[in-house]
């Protein structure tokens, strides 16, 4: 295949395109200091077959290059991609969710897969993970979710698990680390539920779907003001803003999406801005007040992408940037 095909179509000051061979689904933004900032994108093909291609990012020259040495198979789609969020660690270290917990050790020229981390105490097999975290402030740890109703937090760098939970009463659709030893989690259940491993018999409901049994599909806990989490409902236009000090009441609902809202991302340098992005092939930022408006809040900046975006990324790696991806491609759009 010509690489140049592959290279960035569309170029302007404010996005610049990636166009993939497949369909693509998770990303990750590489914290590794580097001239040119690594971005892993996990395609979607409905078969076991499956490849995770890292490309790189040149921001002078606004620029976006595959390094085919760095592509490798994946079984099955990777539900998530995270790069190890610790920059000073000596080589890039990618982690993959999908069968199994995965980790692969990046180099400059190869990609090899250093463990496959399987939950399961009895069988060689574990149920689908629909996601997982890596602990910023403890990075050993990675929490895991599964559809069988479990989250697993494993210990990384021992490969094995320090401590496995029943969380919900259906599958586990998304987990995200708060402090150290505190991580939250939404299910099919339509509940937020958050746990401390100091006290692993209890957990707190912090919020429960309107209607009973509507899936909470994912969770993004507020990294610049902990009191904060947001979460979005399945099939749902609206994405709903929660503070931890006052359970089951949403401090907001953001309900300004032509479709279903399928991703949310808050922005790495400032706690009152959240990405959206969904069906309606539009990205919205956010700007959260105080206090709403009476008839709600409306986004303050508006991107419409060519199809229905299906993830996004706010990373800070690079938080002037916001990655989504649509179809068979990855846009960067300038904050």
């Amino acid at each position: 295949m010509d690489t140049s095909t592959l290279e960035s179509q569309l170029r302007s000051d404010n996005f610049v395109t990636y166009e993939s061979p497949y369909t693509l689904y998770s990303m990750a933004i590489s914290s590794a200091a580097a001239s040119h900032r690594r971005i892993a994108l996990g395609s979607f093909v409905e078969e076991y077959a499956n490849r995770v291609d890292i490309v790189t990012f040149d921001e002078e020259t606004l620029s976006i290059k595959p390094i085919p040495n760095l592509s490798f198979d994946h079984p099955y789609p990777p539900t998530k991609l995270m790069f190890h969020p610790n920059p000073k660690v000596s080589g890039d270290i990618l982690a993959s969710s999908g069968d199994f917990l995965r980790l692969y050790g990046v180099r400059e020229n190869s990609v090899e897969q250093v463990s496959v981390l399987n939950n399961s105490k009895s069988s060689e097999f574990c149920a689908p993970l629909t996601s997982f975290d890596w602990n910023e402030v403890e990075p050993r740890r990675i929490g895991t979710s599964s559809i069988d109703t479990t989250c697993t937090i494993w210990d990384v760098e021992k490969g094995v698990v320090e401590t496995q939970l029943i969380a919900h009463d259906k599958e586990v659709h998304d987990i995200a680390w708060g402090e150290a030893g505190v991580f939250a989690s939404v299910s099919a259940d339509g509940s937020v539920r958050v746990f401390d491993l100091r006290d692993k018999e209890h957990s707190t409901i912090i919020y429960e779907s309107p209607q009973p049994d509507t899936p909470l599909l994912r969770l993004a806990w507020n990294k610049q003001d902990l009191r904060y989490m947001a979460t979005i409902l399945m099939d749902s236009n609206k994405i709903v803003i929660l503070d931890i000090r006052s359970p089951t009441m949403p401090v907001a609902e953001l309900e300004r999406h032509r479709g279903s809202v399928n991703a949310i991302a808050w922005a790495p340098a400032s706690w009152q801005h959240i990405c959206s992005a969904g069906d309606d092939s539009q990205a919205l930022i956010w700007e959260l007040p105080t206090v709403a408006g009476p008839n709600g809040i409306d986004p303050m900046s508006m991107y419409t992408a060519g199809a229905e975006i299906n993830q996004l990324q706010w990373s800070a790696a690079m938080p002037d940037w916001i990655a989504i991806a649509f179809t068979n491609k990855m846009q960067l759009l300038k904050v």
